[in-house]
């Protein structure tokens, strides 16, 4: 039997179940943006960021639904006027028949979400939650080696073996995609390190989770000067710091796949890809070469 086509709507009914709107934060904007919900999908493009480039992306390939882990607007919108960046997202998507759809912070803590495929592409074993999962969750999807539910921000797992946090700085540089930031650590490359805590995105605030986790390191984002020295002064922890971009890309490949089985199961079929564009804003830099501290 030939599967049927989808629509919009049971793609957004697909994403729902893995990613429960009721998840996100109060502040956050998920679901569906743009769009007609009755329009029919062949197929969906997956991306991290819903910029101009990403929406000229989604049109050029031929998809009908554009799913992206962050969200479009914010704040309140008065207007789409394209003489502003979102306005001209949004009549790109219109003008070529693409509805916009996001999950952010809900897919954070889902389980598995944003960090569960961060922690897979790193190669971490007896994955589970950094932080306390919040109370009963209705039951999720239910796939073969998935524990289905909001496991809260991070995870925390287990390398196979030790190594020394320069080889595992360089596991991460090989695992992500390639930024002109790369990969930073606070702490010395030969000391060896096997418990690791993750969060995809901006997670710097759980390096007291990862402590008590008793994490060697915590892999995130966005580490902010005085933030970070304030942890690694508190804590014995080593942060490893990656583009906000690169360290939830990798849940783009999961959320589409799963998608596209949740949507095979109910006898529907879509076409999905990830997005080849890199949406990381910086695009290069030097290398330090500057007189040594103290010298004039």
């Amino acid at each position: 039997m030939t599967a049927a086509y989808c629509t919009v709507a049971d793609c957004i009914a697909e994403l729902d179940r893995s990613y429960p709107p009721s998840w996100a934060q109060s502040w956050d904007a998920v679901g569906l943006t743009v769009g007609d919900p009755q329009m029919p999908v062949h197929h969906a493009l997956f991306a991290v960021d819903p910029t101009l480039d990403v929406a000229r992306e989604a049109v050029g390939c031929g998809a009908q639904l554009l799913v992206t882990h962050h969200s479009l607007f914010l704040r309140s919108v008065h207007g789409v006027a394209e003489t502003d960046a979102g306005g001209r997202v949004v009549a790109t998507l219109i003008r070529g028949g693409v509805a916009l759809f996001s999950a952010h912070t809900n897919a954070d803590v889902a389980c598995p979400g944003v960090s569960d495929a961060l922690a897979g592409v790193l190669g971490l074993r007896d994955v589970g939650p950094l932080t306390e999962p919040p109370g009963p969750q209705p039951p999720g999807p239910q796939q073969p080696g998935a524990e289905p539910g909001n496991g809260g921000l991070g995870r925390v797992g287990n390398l196979a073996e030790s190594e020394p946090l320069g080889a595992f700085c360089a596991r991460v540089a090989a695992a992500l995609p390639a930024t002109a930031g790369g990969v930073r650590t606070t702490g010395a490359p030969q000391r060896p390190v096997r418990r690791i805590a993750v969060c995809g995105g901006s997670g710097g605030e759980l390096v007291g989770a990862a402590a008590r986790a008793g994490a060697d390191v915590l892999v995130t984002a966005d580490g902010r000067h005085h933030h970070v020295l304030d942890a690694v002064s508190a804590h014995d922890v080593a942060l490893v710091d990656v583009a906000h971009w690169a360290s939830e890309w990798p849940w783009l490949q999961v959320a589409s796949a799963r998608l596209g089985a949740g949507l095979a199961g109910r006898g529907r079929t879509v076409n999905t890809t990830v997005s080849s564009l890199v949406t990381d804003p910086w695009r290069w830099h030097a290398s330090s070469s500057g007189p040594a501290a103290g010298q004039a």
